[in-house]
């Protein structure tokens, strides 16, 4: 079984609760690995990989994949060409 991201226990199969775990993986990716090379499309895919359990993703993956990009744009994080 993967380990999930959050630091609290609550997981909920809704937007906003896949959305902090995004955006927890994704930050602690960067701080792990700053110089991965990805591209934000394939660290996209390494990061939903990683959240695999979480229940809103495998429940609606296509949401999860929208919700994802949405996470990207609205924080900056893919750069500035997202």
């Amino acid at each position: 079984m993967r380990e999930h991201p959050l630091n609290s226990n609550r997981v909920f199969n809704n937007a906003d609760s896949f959305a902090q775990a995004f955006d927890e993986a994704w930050q602690k990716h960067e701080q792990s690995d700053p110089h991965h090379g990805l591209d934000p499309a394939a660290k996209v895919d390494l990061i939903l990989e990683g959240l695999g359990e979480h229940p809103f993703l495998q429940n609606q993956p296509e949401l999860a994949q929208q919700v994802a990009t949405f996470r990207l744009r609205l924080l900056g994080l893919a750069g500035p060409t997202q």
